[in-house]
């Protein structure tokens, strides 16, 4: 069930601030804080005015009769009393203690009674302070039995003062019985059956005494075992802390009925008895180990009906149901910490005193009407509904851990100033602004530069210009960061128009021919147009929504981030940056180069002379194309570009080579040889030297012939004659050129006469530097024509 609260003083439920109540006022006063001002007045509503302390308030309550509301608080100590019925402050009066609680005797405010933190009790009437007097020890709670006119004060001892006001004079203490009692925390006295009921604090029980025999009459002992959290070590004798490990009652509260009670403790759990059980029938614990300050029985609530309970500590205050604890009918986080909080009876206010200044009021309407003198809440309470609220980290920055590192405060990782949530920590906003203006002074002047551009670019808008071409744009807008995102949303959306198109066509071409024939050409005709739906489509470039990641430099993204290239690795591996080579390779590939541009230079040599221009050179024109692929870059991948490439030049060289005239495979014989003519290219250099010279006669047949070729190149052919030559026989010495001691034998051999040293030649010496010519080319299947 959704339960409504509404704060109709002081600070909204649920809200907290980094800056304190004084500087707020503070800066309202100075006209700063124009948020703060302005929460001040369209936020709650103040019902009572004035209902605050200069520092803090300690203790409140409401006389009996309901016309006022009195509270203690400081600084300076001082206890203030209102007019409810004005809505007002009546009067304030200053002491010389602060005050731990207080008691109204009367039913009015006109006889209190006060218990002070330097052990004194002071009592006031209507005008004014009355009567001082001291107890013993410091006292912790103040409680008054009506019937006996006693009054009961609890202090850090095992004794309870009396004081009977009747007499006038202290009557002998109540001494509690009892192992380990460290002190009383407070004392409860039952409007049914005045049982007088004392929380111990060190052994975790309750006393029951019985005035009228003053002695105990029953001990409740709280089940320790199931709210003290257990630990993983084991408690060392004089050196652990052992009242950490003891339980303290530190409220009580009885129902009207006599039998039910409400116990605290200092452990954050609230437990319910019957007095006629010593088991408990109800458990609660408020979730923040913290002591328990108040407990209450709500009776005669609208929709929560009898029975329920209200338990607080300094941080929230839970109202539940005494059947099911577990649950919770409504939770109220004050926005300080709670010291205190009242009832009013029979209504559905509460009144909180805290450590802020205001002290707060809220009314929850499923608990009760609203007091006499406050009946307008119920018709204000629609219009409370749409009053401002704070969140509760309002005045907080989230930072990350690199901008903590950026900003210079990466040391305070571990301290109150930052709390960790999610990836990052909560950072004052106040010392964020701080620390930012440290980091880069020139912020403020950076952004006031931003925002003097931005502006400056909003009105030139407004000038007439010339109508640009239409282009990639964000709601008529041109683009300015991610080009390549908004071209790739831009083929997307064409390559989905084409594809609508094509299915329209496929859907026209199933009726009739002449149909299809004008659907077809009315499908052309709008090719270049987008039908108005078409425009509307909402896309990423079109869409409001996305419209400062095409224009705010901001939202640009960065693709060089290793982020980007996890999240697109075939766009980054195209971006990687080649390999660089070795010496070794560095080294073939000069050596390749110096040999191709020989060959080039040859080969152009040899063109010019036969006059064959335009011919291509051993290097393919795609040469460019084939080196910039890189198997290592990509491997397992093939460069469709480099084999069409391939594809191509061998295509070419078939048609340039096309009019080549080759070698016949089947050697000619001498009938043919004379036959053929002595120009004839096709034929052999044999062929050749055989055929019939001009001017020599046709049976003249040489032994040997040689051709002299380009730069001292040397052809020699031998052909064995049918006759013997008498001058070439081994041993012969009829030849007068003859050298003495030298054996001639076959065509032009030698054998003796001493070693010869050859002159070798540049290019015998050094190796070949060229390409040989008329020998199969290894870039081209064909053979050269010889020079």
């Amino acid at each position: 069930m959704d339960v409504k609260v509404y704060t109709v003083n002081g600070a909204v439920a649920g809200s907290s601030s980094s800056i304190p109540d004084w500087l707020i006022r503070k800066r309202a006063a100075k006209g700063k804080g124009k948020r703060v001002a302005r929460e001040h007045v369209q936020g709650a509503i103040e019902l009572i005015q004035g209902l605050e302390f200069p520092e803090a308030s300690n203790k409140i309550k409401t006389t009996k009769d309901g016309h006022h509301a009195i509270a203690t608080g400081t600084y300076k100590p001082q206890t203030r009393v209102w007019d409810l019925d004005d809505l007002n402050l009546k009067f304030e009066r200053h002491s010389d203690a602060e005050n731990v609680d207080f008691i109204i005797l009367s039913d009015d405010w006109t006889k209190i009674m006060h218990l002070q933190n330097d052990r004194t009790i002071e009592l006031h009437t209507q005008g004014g302070f009355h009567y001082r007097t001291r107890i013993p020890r410091f006292g912790r709670s103040l409680a008054y039995h009506f019937p006996s006119c006693t009054a009961l004060f609890s202090a850090s001892g095992n004794e309870i003062y009396r004081l009977n006001l009747e007499q006038g004079r202290f009557l002998s203490p109540l001494v509690l019985q009892d192992d380990d009692v460290q002190g009383v925390n407070c004392i409860d006295i039952n409007s049914a059956h005045n049982l007088l009921a004392f929380g111990v604090d060190g052994n975790g029980t309750v006393q029951f005494w019985d005035l009228r025999s003053r002695s105990s009459v029953g001990v409740l002992k709280v089940p320790t075992n199931r709210l003290l959290r257990p630990t993983a070590r084991s408690t060392m004798p004089g050196v652990d802390d052992t009242d950490a490990l003891s339980i303290g009652i530190t409220a009580l509260a009885s129902r009207s009925d006599g039998l039910s009670y409400a116990v605290g403790t200092s452990t954050g759990h609230t437990v319910l008895y019957d007095i006629r059980s010593t088991r408990p029938f109800a458990l609660k614990d408020q979730g923040y180990g913290l002591p328990i300050r108040n407990l209450t029985w709500i009776e005669g609530g609208r929709l929560a009906g009898d029975g329920m309970v209200l338990s607080a500590d300094k941080k929230v205050v839970k109202i539940w149901d005494r059947n099911s604890p577990s649950s919770n009918f409504v939770s109220i986080t004050p926005a300080n910490d709670l010291n205190h909080i009242h009832h009013v009876p029979g209504s559905g206010l509460f009144l909180t005193a805290n450590e802020g200044i205001q002290m707060g009021t809220y009314y929850i309407p499923a608990l009760g009407p609203a007091p006499r003198w406050a009946s307008f809440l119920e018709n204000v309470t629609e219009e409370m509904e749409d009053s401002t609220t704070r969140s509760a980290y309002e005045d907080f920055k989230f930072v990350e851990r690199t901008e903590l590192k950026t900003l210079g405060l990466d040391h305070l990782i571990g301290t109150p100033a930052l709390k960790p949530y999610m990836h990052g920590y909560f950072l004052s906003l106040h010392l964020y602004d701080t620390a930012r203006v440290i980091a880069n002074p020139f912020a403020y002047a950076e952004h006031r530069e931003k925002l003097v551009k931005e502006r400056m670019e909003k009105m030139a808008e407004t000038r007439i210009r010339a109508k640009k071409g239409t282009g990639t744009g964000v709601g008529g807008e041109e683009v300015k960061v991610n080009k390549a995102l908004a071209e790739r949303i831009e083929r997307g959306l064409e390559k989905e128009r084409k594809k609508e198109e094509r299915k329209k066509r496929r859907g026209a071409k199933g009726g009739e021919d002449e149909e299809a024939m004008d659907v077809d050409v009315d499908v052309d005709a709008g090719e270049g147009e987008q039908t108005p739906t078409e425009l509307d489509k909402p896309t990423l470039l079109n869409d409001p929504r996305f419209k400062d990641l095409f224009l705010n430099p901001e939202f640009a993204v960065d693709e060089t981030t290793r982020e980007y290239a996890l999240l697109h690795p075939s766009a980054s591996g195209s971006k990687q940056k080649v390999r660089g080579k070795t010496a070794v390779e560095e080294e073939e590939e000069e050596s390749e180069r110096a040999s191709s541009a020989g060959i080039s230079e040859d080969e152009s040599e040899s063109e010019g002379d036969e006059g064959e221009e335009g011919r291509d050179s051993d290097d393919s024109s795609d040469a460019g194309e084939l080196n910039k692929f890189d198997p290592r870059a990509r491997p397992g991948q093939k460069n469709e570009r480099a084999h069409q490439a391939y594809t191509r030049t061998r295509q070419r060289n078939r048609q340039s080579n096309a009019n080549v005239n080759f070698v016949p495979l089947v050697p000619h014989t001498s009938t043919s040889t004379s036959a053929r003519k002595a120009g004839d290219k096709t034929a052999t250099f044999g062929q050749r030297r055989n055929a019939p010279a001009r001017g020599f006669s046709h049976t003249t047949t040489p032994h040997t012939a040689s051709k002299g070729g380009k730069e001292g190149a040397f052809e020699m052919s031998w052909v064995p004659a049918s006759t013997k030559d008498p001058s070439r026989d081994r041993g012969s010495r009829k030849d007068g050129n003859t050298r003495k001691g030298v054996e001639l034998f076959g065509a032009g051999m030698e054998r003796g006469g001493g070693d010869r040293t050859p002159v070798l030649s540049d290019s015998e010496r050094t190796g070949r530097s060229q390409r040989r010519k008329g020998m199969r080319s290894g870039s081209k299947n064909v053979f050269r024509q010889l020079g």
